[in-house]
């Protein structure tokens, strides 16, 4: 056990207590924390069971930060390049929208028709010629 040194309360090791998780080392921090993540098994997980479970829940978090805290939403050339970034990074030929048009458009499709309060095949046109 490390003895307190100096008269600031800290141990030898520069830590100010010798209990608790914050007065673990490193690896110690990751092995408890990696528990955290094998506790529950994956059936009992409920975002990775139900999508609409966990879109509800990231909606309700993004609502949940004003709108001048939303980076993306007030700096649109900061979400334009994170965005490109995050294209890059994604080899060609898993990148499914360039490699299938069809697919890309449904999901413009559904995108908009979710930004703009839902809608059926009545709520919009396609200009095709």
């Amino acid at each position: 056990m490390a003895q307190v040194s100096g008269h600031d309360g800290r141990t030898s090791e520069g830590r100010t207590s010798n209990r608790g998780f914050a007065s673990m080392n490193a690896e110690r921090q990751r092995q408890i924390a990696s528990m955290g993540g094998k506790a529950v098994p994956d059936e009992k997980r409920s975002f990775s069971q139900n999508r609409r479970l966990a879109a509800e829940a990231g909606r309700k978090g993004g609502q949940s930060v004003p709108g001048s805290k939303r980076s993306f939403s007030q700096n649109r050339e900061l979400a334009a390049t994170a965005g490109r970034k995050g294209g890059q990074s994604v080899p060609d030929e898993k990148r499914s929208f360039s490699q299938n048009p069809e697919l890309a458009a449904e999901a413009g499709r559904k995108g908009g028709q979710a930004s703009h309060g839902g809608g059926g095949a009545d709520s919009h046109r396609e200009s095709r010629s």
